[in-house]
């Protein structure tokens, strides 16, 4: 696998008329997020009958997913939301970073496949560009209810390499009670603990007449979700277990330079990463290290956020979004997670957040046929003993190990 370059749009934020919006103030009451919202674009909430558990959508930006509470009274919204982007109104060359706990994107972001680059330009910021469909134009919404909502988007567009993408999106935002994630995840929440969740089923098909090569380009679904911050958050990934040799690296840590270590710490099970906003840097996961759960937990706020995600048996080939021309096109991650930080040169950072983030397998479609992929976010709200046997079921590690990893 080649060692990864610049390939993130967060790196580049700051250099592309940002740099005025930067920052949030501390976050609010999901309730508070939510009216916020509203005063600027249509907002969706879903909600189950007799729950606190509520998300909000905003079908303008893709269906995505801004924020979810689990109902704690004056809790924040558990999504980083970039008010000062939404209030300003304005729409930012390269890429309009609204924030959400989900949202639809796809790649590769760079190689000669790119969807970010045209053909024949340098890898560079200025000719980096957020495909529209993915940045600046809504979903339709197709159907509602209380707690689900179905968005469509038809859209045609060119790679780098100058094939023609015809595409269908079919995205569904769903509400999960607390019988489904036990289902899902194979636990028991207390009723101690405040508890939401909610998945993403994203389907992408080929409506156009020419099949989806690797000779001339593959898509991929990837799913990014924004998170707030706080000193005491760790990103959790665990991993499949065995020799270098025979699987590879665990973890792929040299995106924005190497990860000091006080803040990445990778066991023979789980990788552990500082999500504490307040130094850029980002880490991936090959697919043959790859589990389909991942987390973080905030020790601050009494917080375990779990994402579940469809990760298909054998999958091998994912797509690369390195700033290169590549020799491996489909060698890419299938887990990412970003940490942000402050740029260099005293610029001031986007954020604080943090991602967790999941992709699908490259998708080798011929006309008519589509891929999907499901990506689900939980968050667990109470007391460390109830969070503890949560975390050791789907994480396979107890909080004290989280605690104590730096």
């Amino acid at each position: 696998m080649m060692k990864p370059l610049i390939s993130s749009a967060l790196l580049v934020i700051a250099c592309v008329g940002c740099a005025s919006m930067q920052g949030n103030p501390t976050p609010k009451s999901f309730d508070d997020d939510v009216a916020f919202l509203k005063r600027h674009v249509d907002v969706l909430v879903l909600a189950d009958a007799g729950n606190a558990a509520r998300v909000a959508v905003v079908p303008e930006y893709q269906g995505r997913v801004m924020t979810s509470t689990a109902g704690v009274p004056g809790s924040p919204g558990y999504g980083w939301i970039n008010r000062k982007l939404i209030k300003s109104g304005k729409t930012l060359p390269h890429m309009n970073p609204y924030g959400g706990e989900d949202r639809f994107w796809m790649g590769p972001e760079g190689g000669q496949f790119a969807i970010f680059f045209p053909p024949d330009v340098p890898y560079e910021v200025k000719h980096w560009q957020t495909p529209a469909i993915i940045d600046t134009e809504p979903f339709q919404l197709a159907s509602v209810s209380a707690t689900r909502a179905l968005f469509r988007k038809r859209a045609t567009f060119n790679n780098r390499a100058g094939f023609t993408f015809s595409v269908q999106i079919d995205r569904t935002v769903r509400l999960l009670n607390a019988i489904r994630a036990e289902e899902v995840l194979g636990i028991t929440v207390p009723p101690t603990v405040a508890y939401v969740g909610f998945e993403t089923e994203n389907l992408l098909r080929n409506v156009g007449e020419k099949p989806w090569t690797k000779d001339t380009g593959l898509l991929s679904i990837w799913i990014l979700g924004m998170f707030n911050p706080t000193p005491s958050t760790t990103v959790v990934i665990p991993i499949k277990p065995g020799s270098e040799a025979e699987l590879g690296p665990s973890v792929i840590d040299n995106y924005f330079g190497k990860v000091p270590a006080e803040r990445l710490v990778v066991t023979n099970h789980a990788v552990f990463f500082v999500g504490d906003g307040l130094y850029r840097s980002k880490i991936g996961i090959p697919p043959p290290r790859s589990l389909p759960t991942v987390g973080s937990y905030d020790e601050q706020a009494g917080v375990l956020t779990i994402v579940n995600y469809s990760l298909p048996e054998n999958a091998r080939d994912y797509v690369n979004s390195l700033w290169v021309d590549q020799e491996q096109p489909f060698a890419g991650d299938v887990v990412n997670s970003y940490n942000d930080g402050p740029l260099e040169g005293g610029q001031h950072q986007l954020g604080p957040f943090y991602e967790i983030e999941t992709s699908s397998p490259a998708a080798e479609l011929g006309p008519g046929a589509e891929i999907t992929h499901t990506h689900r976010t939980f968050h667990f709200q109470g007391n460390e003993a109830d969070l503890d046997a949560i975390a050791q079921a789907t994480l396979h590690v107890s909080l004290a190990d989280i605690q104590n990893a730096f």
